[in-house]
């Protein structure tokens, strides 16, 4: 096994299709809280439109060989758009800045987990994420049930900030000085 990674450019979006939806599944299978929510979220309700929203978009995949194992998807967002008829992801006031950043989604296929995979994705999505000087403020939504993502997170630096939709979302952040 020999893993890859390759950012991908905007028109190739449609190559991690199944992967997004493979990640609703799993979302909704750890979920014991509203499982029903993800009943309607998929790649075109969820990804494609934080994707048209975004000033700037970032996606890696991990492939080994020719298959797609894995994919983070993070991007640069007016604020306002994390205010919406779902939610309201966090105190608008707390940001001081027009716009924030945020890991949007982050998975790995089974059979390729604990493996280095995360961390290789992460870290690249992150480096991006830092690239924009004006972004103080990093969020990650992690699904409830998602110990395992939210461990992750939190040793790689992101704190809880809050719970949202009565625990459904808990919201991570990292705030950059």
């Amino acid at each position: 096994m020999s893993i890859t990674y390759e950012v991908i450019s905007d028109d190739r979006i449609f190559c991690i299709k199944d992967l997004c939806n493979e990640l609703m599944t799993y979302q909704k299978s750890k979920s014991f809280i509203r499982p029903e929510l993800f009943d309607n979220m998929s790649f075109e309700t969820r990804l494609i439109p934080s994707f048209k929203n975004a000033k700037n978009n970032y996606i890696v995949i991990a492939k080994d060989g020719h298959e797609i194992v894995g994919y983070v998807y993070s991007n640069i967002s007016p604020k306002e758009v994390y205010s919406n008829e779902f939610a309201t992801f966090f105190d608008m006031d707390s940001v001081k800045n027009d716009d924030v950043g945020c890991l949007s989604q982050f998975y790995i296929k089974e059979g390729y987990r604990n493996m280095g995979i995360g961390s290789a994705l992460f870290n690249m999505s992150i480096e991006w994420l830092h690239s924009f000087k004006s972004i103080t403020d990093l969020f990650i939504y992690v699904s409830n049930g998602n110990d395992h993502a939210l461990t992750f997170y939190q040793n790689k630096g992101f704190n809880i900030s809050h719970q949202i939709l009565d625990g459904f979302i808990t919201v991570l952040r990292n705030t950059q000085k």
